[in-house]
């Protein structure tokens, strides 16, 4: 019997972020609209990137809408 293990990595990088205004609806922090770059690695090389732009919060970081 042979077994495949495959390491898969996603990392999420911010580019740009301007302030935006609004409130997080989680902790009240201050919202951005922020441009957002996904980086998918498949055993530590790169074979799939997207760029997005999403409005986050500025305190505990969590997307609270995004523009596919």
């Amino acid at each position: 019997m042979v077994f495949f293990c495959f390491l898969v990595d996603q990392k999420r990088k911010v580019s740009n972020k301007k302030p935006a205004a609004g409130i997080c609806s989680r902790c009240g922090g201050g919202a951005s609209v922020a441009d957002m770059k996904t980086l998918t690695r498949f055993c530590y090389v790169p074979f799939y990137c997207k760029s997005w732009r999403a409005i986050i919060c500025t305190f505990c970081g969590a997307t609270l809408k995004s523009y596919r």
